[in-house]
């Protein structure tokens, strides 16, 4: 039952405006301004019958009271901008009203600055009525400072008195403040977090390679070059360049599904054996490149061996079609010399020698 009345509450709440193309969000957090505010005049009323004992002071904030509850109910059938400016209106009698009754010292001045953040969060662009708004403000609060800082007010309060306001009207600013301020910084929050996770997916996109999931040639060029910067003379690198042999016959007998289907089987493997800080990246077509941290030439042939010796062995398969490739691989151990083209190039230049000499190999 408990709940259910609640979430009634909360459909209430959140009811839309009536107007069209207007924000709904915005007349939302009207509402539970007007509702805080309502809950501040109870509370204060309370503190009036029980502290002041003054009838006068229960029956001023009574006005204002049924004042929000008639901007409540105006929020349900008038536009957005009309609740928000009437909203607004309403406060700055209330706040001069109270300051002029009470003084300076209780502190209902600051809720003009609830007034100033709703506003600015309000409307989209308009930035000339913003700034016409928190100069008007600006000028609101020092014109009553001046007026009433050190005026006797039409009811003396004591000081316990001063600070039961005081208080109250502390807790309502805090909580108005900190609702629109959660409201509006949620959304920008979550926008930025969209932002930060779509850019991560571009990047991403940017330097994977789509059919096999691998690192593409670029991203493999940024990693190798910032490798190199970064090495100490006693810590090298191997590169290997390898490809399929006789890829060009798989398409051309079996379809280009099915060499898609070589490729991403193969970049599977590379994934599979290529662990820690080794890189499997697909260089172009059917060529792919594999890299070695801190790897010397006879550590890296190993794992290229493993990993030769598995796709030759490993069927090709779909539906009923079965066949086996193969791999010719091309190993050069980074040269500080000459640098990172060289390297490559010698690694090029040794796959080209492994296909002369049969394929299914790899030169080192």
């Amino acid at each position: 039952m408990g709940k259910d009345l609640l979430k009634r509450f909360v459909d209430f709440i959140g009811k839309d405006t009536s107007g069209r193309n207007e924000s709904k969000k915005i007349i939302v957090i009207i509402r539970i301004m007007i509702i805080s505010y309502i809950l501040y005049f109870t509370a204060n009323m309370i503190v009036c019958n029980v502290v002041f004992e003054n009838p006068k002071v229960l029956l001023f904030y009574g006005s204002f009271l049924l004042l929000f509850i008639a901007l409540f109910a105006m929020s349900y059938s008038y536009k957005t901008p009309v609740t928000l400016w009437s909203f607004c209106f309403s406060t700055i009698i209330w706040v001069v009203a109270i300051v002029h009754s009470f003084g300076w010292n209780i502190g209902v001045q600051h809720f003009l600055m609830v007034l100033l953040i709703l506003y600015f969060f309000s409307g989209y662009k308009k930035y000339v009525h913003k700034i016409v708004f928190a100069v008007t403000i600006c000028a609101l609060r020092i014109t009553l400072f001046y007026l009433y800082q050190d005026k006797v007010s039409v009811w003396k309060l004591s000081g316990l008195e001063e600070s039961i306001l005081q208080v109250l009207n502390t807790i309502t600013i805090f909580w108005c403040i900190s609702v629109i301020s959660f409201v509006f910084s949620k959304d920008s929050q979550e926008l930025e977090g969209k932002l930060i996770e779509y850019n991560s997916q571009l990047q991403q996109q940017a330097n994977t390679d789509t059919l096999t999931g691998l690192f593409n040639r670029r991203k493999a060029m940024d990693y190798m070059n910032d490798m190199v910067e970064k090495m100490s003379n006693d810590k090298g690198f191997c590169v290997c360049i390898c490809d399929i042999d006789f890829f060009k016959k798989v398409n051309d007998n079996y379809g280009h599904d099915f060499g898609d289907l070589v490729l991403k089987k193969i970049a599977e493997i590379f994934k599979e054996e290529m662990q820690g800080k080794n890189l499997a990246v697909r260089w172009g077509g059917e060529e792919f490149l594999l890299l070695f941290p801190e790897c010397n030439g006879d550590e890296a042939y190993v794992v290229i061996e493993q990993i030769r010796r598995r796709i030759k062995e490993t069927a090709m398969q779909k539906d009923d079609l079965s066949i086996h490739v193969t791999m010719t691989f091309g190993l050069a151990e980074y040269d500080f010399f000459n640098g990172l083209g060289s390297t490559l190039k010698e690694a090029d230049e040794k796959l080209y020698i492994g296909k002369e000499k049969g394929r299914d190999t790899i030169i080192f």
